[in-house]
């Protein structure tokens, strides 16, 4: 169960700043709330944030795969 919470948060993490960086859908919501001139910041922190998910992803799987089979 722990690797399953591990995997879905690697990649909901992962999808979450990859929307930031890729598409324009961060810059719009921070416009529509008022505060788009703090954006300066965005690239220092989702670009970070990426590659950590990214390696918790990676992580997730790699115990998945490295788990032994159970007897029966």
């Amino acid at each position: 169960m722990t690797e399953n919470r591990l995997l879905a948060t690697g990649i909901i993490g992962f999808a979450v700043s990859m929307l930031g960086c890729v598409t324009p859908a961060l810059v719009v919501l921070l416009a529509a709330l008022g505060v788009s001139g703090s954006m300066g910041w965005a690239d220092y922190i989702l670009m970070p944030g990426m590659a950590v998910f990214a390696a918790v992803t990676g992580y997730a799987i790699f115990c998945r795969f490295r788990r032994p089979a159970k007897a029966d």
